[in-house]
């Protein structure tokens, strides 16, 4: 299963990956007043994809909402047009809704996807935070846990078989179903689980051989480093590989400037008054009790390595840089720092640690190479 360790083919992503992901909210600035449009936001979430691909970033990943004050109901959407201006960038999702979307058309939808951008997506998928979002779909939240098991096994049986028979709770059977386009080179889109608190979703993850995103973004380490463990635990249970070889991603946020104090001015009206945890905690309480760090690029280097001292090796590093009404020229500035200053740190310190058997973060190339490689294995033994 781990070829992809030694696979990376010239020009792919290897090794850790770093990237930023986006909710897509829609948030007045808290320094002028000003309310972008729906417009504006959506252009604005695209200029910062390519922002990200310009600075050597190797991911850019949109939530999925369907309700005000966020704008990304249609990632794929969004992730195609992003693909035609792109080259090298891996395109995922920070949520798709595995509950509430009907598995037949993730299957559908992201397939194409794959096709369009030569193999640079996967997604990630979650049951999300908006309780009215299932009702909306005609469906019952209080099937959330199940709805995300049962979806996501038809979800992963569309991508692996040609022809499909199959029934469920959740919705009508299919028979003799094929799932067109089939994915490219016949190797699926990888599959990362999100949650901030199912042990189930780690469980499910564990059990596919899929990757597990803990996105720590509000709730102290402890609680996610115990999801984090039972998924490596869980992981091995199924004969993935060992726990440290099991495939685990994570979130974080961020705001630098040259010098501390000046990120912290400047970010603290955006922290008092963003719609997730403004009117809340403080933002010293915040920074200290969750991976959001404000300050100088020497700070978020230092803090981004902790990260590997609580969770272990990882291969994927999001960072949420444009969200709170914050404007588009200044997350550009946070791009630039980020991408010249930061990252180049962060792979090499990340990589001087590295265990040799622990994988990279997952392209298409390489799975297909591991497929592959799994293939031609058995025909020499043979021979």
């Amino acid at each position: 299963m781990f070829e992809w360790l030694n696979n990376q083919p010239n020009g792919t992503v290897g090794e850790m990956q770093f990237g930023i992901f986006t909710v897509g909210d829609v948030t007045a600035d808290p320094t002028t007043g000003r309310t972008p449009s729906e417009h504006e936001r959506i252009k604005a979430m695209v200029t910062i994809a390519l922002k990200a691909e310009e600075v050597g970033l190797d991911v850019f990943a949109t939530g999925e909402h369907h309700n005000p004050p966020f704008v990304p109901s249609s990632p794929t959407t969004m992730l195609g047009y992003i693909a035609a201006r792109t080259e090298r960038l891996i395109l995922s999702t920070s949520t798709t809704l595995i509950t509430t979307n009907d598995p037949v058309k993730i299957a559908e939808d992201f397939a194409m996807l794959q096709h369009l951008a030569d193999g640079r997506v996967d997604l990630m998928l979650g049951r999300g935070n908006t309780g009215p979002v299932y009702p909306w779909f005609g469906k019952d939240i209080r099937q959330g846990i199940p709805l995300a098991v049962e979806n996501y096994a038809l979800l992963h049986k569309l991508w692996r078989e040609d022809v499909v028979d199959w029934a469920g709770k959740f919705r009508t059977p299919l028979q003799s179903f094929t799932s067109t386009p089939r994915p490219l080179d016949g190797v699926p889109p990888f599959v990362w689980h999100g949650s901030i608190r199912s042990p189930e979703i780690a469980e499910q993850a564990a059990y596919y051989g899929d990757g597990f995103f803990a996105n720590n973004i509000f709730w102290p380490k402890d609680h996610f480093k115990r999801l984090i463990n039972l998924y490596r635990e869980r992981y091995a249970h199924y004969g993935h590989g060992t726990p440290q070889q099991a495939i685990v991603g994570l979130g974080g946020q961020v705001f630098v400037r040259k010098n501390s104090q000046d990120a912290v001015r400047e970010f603290r009206p955006y922290f008092d008054n963003a719609p997730v945890y403004g009117h809340g905690p403080s933002l010293e309480d915040f920074t200290d009790q969750t991976p959001l760090t404000v300050g100088s690029p020497q700070e978020v280097i230092d803090k981004t390595l902790a990260f590997r001292d609580t969770f272990g090796d990882y291969q994927r590093q999001l960072f949420l840089m444009d969200h709170a009404g914050l404007p588009l020229k200044t997350v550009l500035e946070q791009l630039d720092i980020l991408g010249e200053e930061i990252v180049p740190v962060l792979r090499e310190e990340f990589a001087k640690k590295r265990p040799a058997d622990v994988p990279d973060g997952p392209t298409h190339q390489a799975l297909v190479a591991s497929r592959d490689a799994e293939v031609t294995e058995p025909q020499e033994a043979q021979a």
